[in-house]
């Protein structure tokens, strides 16, 4: 029997790691994206090719608008497992913040994917063990001048896996979070090489995390062999934030 995950945000970089992962361990996936559709679909295609025998589908959703959650769960038959690798980074001091920014990273982080996977509970609940992971973020943790507005939104995820976990544990569905540090990522593609390296004088492993590590630390979350797990916050930052 063909098992389904669910990646949200599979058309960024971390989140087209995580569906390649995923694929090589026999998973059929719902290729979310918010607007880039062409980046989807190559993804999509790319999977298909490369293993026939499994099933990837695209799916769209605006998580920044209230009835992300909804478009998206609309279009959801099966799933055992829902990963959110979507998001937004935000970078601005807290007084040039608006309520506008407010309101569209609450829904893009933290009330959309708990309406969605309030919409997918009961999906999940039909098989023996299911999963909802979160890509999170070490600014959820440690906090960030300049990224206030996104480090609580990240904390808030956090929050809710520790909850939701507890909640759902009855149900056999573990809910998790990874927390990475510096990924190399064009998000932080504005940062200059003096910037860079002092980050990296901070980074005790002395290196930046790539989109594969996360991908490698969902693929073992949803493998069974970190059933035991739940309600936990991963650290995958080098030993940045300890």
């Amino acid at each position: 029997m063909k098992k389904f995950a669910l990646v949200l945000g599979a058309s960024g970089e971390i989140g087209r790691a995580i569906c390649q992962s995923l694929a090589e361990d026999g998973w059929s996936i719902y290729v979310h994206y918010s607007q880039n559709k062409n980046a989807a679909q190559s993804l999509c295609d790319s999977l298909t090719t490369s293993f026939p025998a499994q099933e990837f589908m695209l799916v769209q959703g605006d998580f920044s608008t209230i009835k992300g959650a909804e478009m998206v769960a609309a279009q959801i038959f099966n799933v055992q497992a829902i990963v959110f690798a979507n998001g937004q980074a935000h970078y601005s001091l807290l007084e040039d913040t608006s309520v506008e920014d407010m309101e569209a990273l609450w829904r893009v982080h933290v009330q959309n994917p708990m309406r969605l996977t309030a919409l997918l509970s009961k999906k999940l609940r039909q098989h023996d063990v299911s999963y909802v992971l979160f890509i999170g973020s070490i600014w959820g943790e440690a906090g960030s001048a300049g990224e206030a507005l996104y480090a609580t939104v990240k904390g808030a995820q956090h929050a809710f896996v520790k909850s939701y976990a507890k909640e759902a544990a009855l149900s056999q569905i573990r809910v998790n979070a990874i927390a990475p540090g510096f990924i190399n990522t064009s998000m932080n593609s504005h940062l200059s090489q003096v910037e860079l390296d002092y980050i990296l004088e901070d980074i005790p492993l002395g290196t930046i995390g790539q989109t594969t590590d996360v991908a490698e630390m969902v693929r073992f979350y949803l493998s069974g062999k970190a059933d035991y797990v739940t309600g936990q916050i991963i650290r995958l930052n080098g030993g940045w934030y300890i």
